[in-house]
């Protein structure tokens, strides 16, 4: 998808790309940006030639195009149109808008006030959507509310689809670029059926994407939202002089270090018992990995804890293993310390966890076989 983010002006020459040139991107999205040349009663002949866009190619629907050639025929677009909506507004956002946007949320201390930030100012600028950003539980959401009462995107169609998707990848980019850190999405969801190039929204947005499912929404870990902002205004200043767009793929590193940690100790539970010997099978120093935990509010001990009492619920109520087997199977090295740190986690003795499980399941079995008694008023 290209230029993403709308945050970096273009230069007079598209932007160099070291990913193979795979012509992926849907031509719709071409013909969006040829409809807003068209509501300003101008010609999107010169930014064709300068992305190497045959125009022809325009008129089949099926066509692709690569990610260079849309990074630069939207930077041309952006420029010659002075809308860095690229149409879809009742009004345009002239030239710096998105940057401006960037700019003011840079200051934010965590990614959660950010994004919240970001989308208030959004709707400063215009007033055709609204964006938002809330979570249920784990998981956070971007959604958009159309105000479709006025406006190019009520009409609907290409440059409907096209404003939807771009803010989504904007702000997911955004997102990516404020922590320095791939933010895996759980899926995305569209309000209208699915388009003829359907297959590269697997390409535009991770995990699955539903359509005919209400508003435009991204759904991610909430747990990104809580980490800091790890850019500067010197970080800010590079980026915004830069012609290269805030990819997501770029990213190849999760900084979201809480699920990497419970995942070596759930299946390593003896081989990393101090810090030291986790932080070297993920990669990092000891000081680092207790810095990234605390980040993300949480801590070695607090987790290794977690992981230990998971597995010896598992085992005391799955096998009839001795308590000192028990002990050794989540690493602890006697019989002793086990237990209490057993009573801390439960309020019971592994012996007496057991035996309340036992007659727990004893009594839901008798109860399951006694005859029902039936009630009549």
């Amino acid at each position: 998808m290209a230029n993403p983010n709308h945050l970096a002006p273009s230069g007079a020459a598209p932007p160099a790309d070291t990913r193979p040139a795979k012509a992926a991107t849907p031509v719709s999205f071409v013909q969006a940006i040829a409809a807003a040349y068209a509501q300003q009663g101008k010609s999107p002949a010169q930014a064709l030639a300068h992305a190497q866009i045959a125009p022809a190619l325009l008129i089949d629907a099926g066509s692709r195009i690569t990610a260079a050639q849309m990074e630069a025929v939207s930077g041309a677009a952006m420029r010659e149109l002075n809308d860095e909506a690229l149409g879809w507004f009742a009004r345009p956002l002239p030239w710096g808008s998105y940057g401006l946007l960037a700019r003011a949320s840079l200051s934010a201390p965590t990614l959660g006030v950010a994004l919240k930030r970001w989308c208030r100012h959004h709707s400063l600028l215009a007033d055709d959507i609204t964006l938002a950003v809330t979570t249920a539980g784990p998981v956070a959401s971007i959604a958009i509310t159309e105000h479709r009462t006025a406006g190019p995107i009520a009409a609907g169609g290409a440059l409907r689809e096209f404003c939807l998707v771009s803010m989504l990848r904007n702000i997911h980019g955004l997102a990516c670029w404020f922590i320095d850190s791939r933010l895996p999405l759980l899926g995305a969801q569209f309000p209208f059926g699915p388009p003829a190039h359907a297959e590269a929204y697997g390409v535009l947005f991770d995990g699955p994407t539903d359509f005919d499912a209400g508003p435009a929404t991204i759904r991610f870990d909430a747990r990104y939202l809580a980490l800091p902002l790890k850019r500067d205004e010197a970080a800010m200043n590079q980026m915004l002089q830069r012609a290269l767009p805030l990819t997501v793929r770029a990213y190849r590193r999760d900084r979201l270090l809480v699920p990497r940690v419970r995942q070596v100790l759930m299946s390593q539970p003896l081989d990393a018992h101090n810090a030291n010997d986790l932080a070297a099978r993920l990669g990092l120093s000891a000081r680092t990995l207790h810095r990234q935990l605390k980040e993300e509010g949480a801590s070695l001990q607090a987790l290794k804890d977690e992981v230990r009492k998971q597995r010896a619920m598992a085992l005391l109520q799955r096998t009839q293993r001795p308590i000192k087997q028990v002990a050794q199977a989540t690493g602890f090295q006697n019989e002793k310390s086990f237990m209490r740190a057993f009573k801390a986690w439960t309020g019971l003795t592994p012996a007496e966890c057991r035996q309340h499980d036992s007659n727990a399941a004893f009594e839901d079995e008798t109860s399951s076989n006694a005859p029902q008694k039936s009630f009549t008023p």
